[in-house]
């Protein structure tokens, strides 16, 4: 039986970024939810009044035997501007902002000793503004968010933004896919 770990990261919408990570071998599970904020219990719809100090964030179970910690910060940092501060495309707001929630000092560290090497080797034209914080007051997301390019794929939001970046994670990550 897999020893399975929990990884948290903000990556703009979570909409986006839980499809992206539902579709990777070794992930046993995502959900979305909220993580960095003051507010107990917080409502998506106080999450959008940007007074919560919550960011939208996917909470990944995975299993390490099968992806590194560092193979799915790889896939973070592919599938996100990591340069925008509070900012992934149309979406403004600090719910949206670029954030690892590290579970353990070892994640910690791999975090900043992996954005380091982004920074040095010049992967982003700006600097990455990615914050790295130990995980705090996380929170599921009301029901009807989890799974949502699934269970909408009528939405309009999901055909313009979702499904380009969707196919473009496929197309660069096949061979880690489910």
């Amino acid at each position: 039986m897999a020893d399975f770990q929990t990884a948290t990261f903000g990556g703009g919408c979570f909409w986006c970024t839980e499809a992206v990570f539902l579709e990777l071998r070794g992930v046993k599970s995502v959900q979305s939810g909220y993580a960095g904020g003051h507010v107990a219990n917080p409502t998506y719809e106080q999450i959008c009044t940007k007074k919560t100090g919550h960011a939208e964030v996917i909470q990944i179970t995975y299993d390490p035997d099968q992806i590194s910690y560092e193979g799915l910060l790889e896939i973070f940092f592919q599938t996100h501007d990591p340069t925008t501060k509070d900012q992934q495309g149309n979406d403004v707001g600090p719910q949206y902002r670029s954030a690892v929630f590290y579970h353990s000092d070892e994640q910690k560290q791999t975090a900043k000793q992996f954005i380091g090497k982004l920074e040095e080797s010049n992967a982003f034209s700006a600097p990455i503004v990615t914050e790295v914080t130990e995980i705090n007051n996380y929170y599921s997301a009301e029901n009807y968010h989890q799974d949502y390019v699934a269970n909408n794929p009528g939405n309009p939001y999901c055909a313009m933004v979702v499904r380009p970046k969707l196919d473009k994670f496929r197309q660069q990550f096949a061979e880690k896919l489910k």
